[in-house]
């Protein structure tokens, strides 16, 4: 497997396909999945002639289990090493959910220096800041994501199936077909992770404040989202999101749910390539 140490010795996993000549695209997963979760992106970029490259997350799919460092900074880190050891440059960094705060952070922090990002887009992704506080009220209660780690931690097994066949694709809408072939493969992927990784994720992804990092991002950038996502709900991010961003571009999918790049990816798929060839 291709994999790099970091600085503090954790062993992250990619893959890296298509031509090295290629502009590079490179993809930030969810929580709590692997690099697996973009596989209909990768083949469909690969097909259209793109180098396409994504990480297993520290803790999570092929990635070693770390015990420490389950945080935006460390994740923005550990994509900036693969970066520098793939030695990528004009690239196009596609976040999704918790994968979005990554690449958000990474661009921030790391990615505008040296022509290394030439775009950036967030799909259903968790920032500006998902948790309610004084300075963000519209934000979801603490005790949602407490709920979280206690599930989490009483039977991840039956949580991550919970997850995948309801509220992550929109499966428990009415008149909705529930893929029994997503849903395990999102159960794989979360159970491939370690406990520990993906209990202090949750504290990752619902907490950080990405508002300097919005403001601080000075490539173009589209955020996608669908209006029926039950997971990172729309008004309090991409709306807001948006807003901050100097370069922003706002695409909204009505009806479509959080897990619409596996979904919906005939459509999420061009609109994508639209914006790269743009």
């Amino acid at each position: 497997m291709s994999m790099i140490a970091t600085q503090d010795g954790t062993q992250i996993f990619y893959k890296d396909w298509g031509p090295r000549d290629a502009q590079p695209l490179v993809f930030h997963h969810g929580w709590p999945l692997s690099a697996d979760d973009w596989d209909a992106q990768m083949l469909y970029f690969l097909g259209q002639g793109y180098r396409v490259i994504a990480h297993d997350r520290r803790g999570h799919g092929r990635s070693s289990q770390a015990g420490e460092g389950h945080d935006m900074d460390h994740y923005a880190a550990d994509i900036a090493a693969v970066v520098a050891h793939l030695d990528l440059r004009n690239a196009v960094h596609i976040g999704h959910s918790t994968g979005g705060g990554e690449a958000l952070r990474y661009v921030a922090r790391h990615g505008q220096e040296q022509g290394r990002v030439a775009k950036l887009v967030l799909i259903g992704a968790v920032p500006p800041i998902m948790v309610r506080t004084e300075g963000n009220p519209g934000g979801l209660p603490l005790e949602v994501f407490d709920g979280f780690r206690q599930q989490l931690a009483a039977n991840r097994p039956q949580f991550y199936l919970d997850v995948a066949s309801g509220p992550f694709y929109g499966f428990n809408r009415p008149g909705t077909q529930a893929s029994q072939g997503v849903i395990h493969n999102w159960w794989r992927q979360g159970m491939m992770g370690g406990a520990k990784a993906h209990f202090d994720g949750i504290k990752a992804f619902s907490e950080t404040d990405f508002t300097e990092d919005l403001k601080a991002i000075d490539v173009p950038t589209l955020v996608m989202h669908g209006d029926d996502d039950q997971i990172v709900p729309i008004a309090n991010s991409a709306l807001l999101s948006a807003k901050l961003l100097k370069k922003g571009t706002l695409k909204v999918y009505e009806r479509l749910s959080h897990g619409m790049c596996t979904t919906h990816a005939d459509v999420v798929n061009p609109d994508l390539l639209a914006f790269i060839r743009a």
